[in-house]
């Protein structure tokens, strides 16, 4: 099986982003299934019905969220009735949505996670604990996993990575908005990468106007922060996998610019 996994969608550059290149993305990976994170999707903060079914009807198979899930009360109103979306699964069970999902199409199945990291970001059930139940019921329909790990500190996201080592076929990490350079295939067969990076504009601060934050880290004073506009780029990362096995057998970023991308 191959999957491509995008990484963070920010504003309207990235969803246009997205559009723009997910007919060149299929034509060069040949991925059977596509899965995005969506959690800034919406004006840098939370996504919207409109926005996930231009999502699905682009071609995306799979939507993950993280700490910017309930940002826009919009998603209210749809995430129960929307199966193809999980957001982070240790949060506590009242929370409307669902933490994992099968993702089918064709004759091949992805199971997908949402977690969330609980070093600097808000209270939050153990996410290792999390991991184990919900891989144990997964494995049972299919062996080809894929974990999105919304989490700030890299020390989080490498040991979920050992944690799942064996068990997820990936465990890719998102919230930071940076691409890291230490893809690897763990020895148990476990594809990993810290952070698929994010997918936007390319010359702000991680998606927003540069100005504002700017300002903030000058004076220490409050800033709003805006989805900054302009030339694009898309991270992410692709791997493939042994349908029987769920090990993966490669991994290999994406990474793309406005000035390097050449349509074909």
């Amino acid at each position: 099986m191959k999957v491509v996994f995008i990484g963070d969608i920010v504003g309207s550059v990235g969803r246009e982003t997205v559009k723009r290149l997910l007919p060149w993305i299929k034509d060069k990976y040949q991925p059977h299934i596509v899965i995005a994170n969506g959690e800034n999707a919406a004006g840098g903060r939370g996504i919207n019905a409109a926005i996930t079914r231009e999502l699905f009807d682009w071609g995306v198979h799979g939507i993950t969220m993280g700490n910017h899930t309930w940002d826009n009360r919009e998603i209210f109103e749809f995430i129960d009735d929307e199966p193809r979306m999980v957001r982070p699964a240790n949060l506590p069970p009242e929370t409307p949505g669902v933490g994992y999902a099968l993702i089918k199409v064709g004759n091949k199945e992805l199971g997908i996670v949402n977690l969330i990291g609980r070093t600097f970001l808000p209270p939050s059930d153990c996410p290792f604990r999390a991991a184990d139940d919900i891989i144990d019921e997964l494995r049972k329909k299919t062996k080809c996993i894929l974990v999105d790990f919304h989490a700030e500190a890299t020390s989080e996201k490498i040991a979920m990575g050992w944690h799942l080592d064996g068990r997820a076929s990936l465990v890719v990490g998102t919230h930071t908005h940076v691409q890291t350079n230490d893809d690897r295939i763990l020895p148990g067969g476990t594809a990993y990468l810290t952070d698929a990076g994010m997918t936007g504009p390319r010359d702000g601060v991680l998606g927003m106007e540069k100005e504002g934050v700017l300002r903030k880290f000058k004076t220490g004073l409050p800033s709003r922060f805006q989805v900054a506009e302009g030339k694009w780029h898309l991270h992410g990362v692709f791997v493939e996998l042994d349908d029987a096995t769920g090990k993966a057998t490669s991994i290999k970023t994406i990474r793309v610019d406005e000035d390097s991308w050449i349509a074909t």
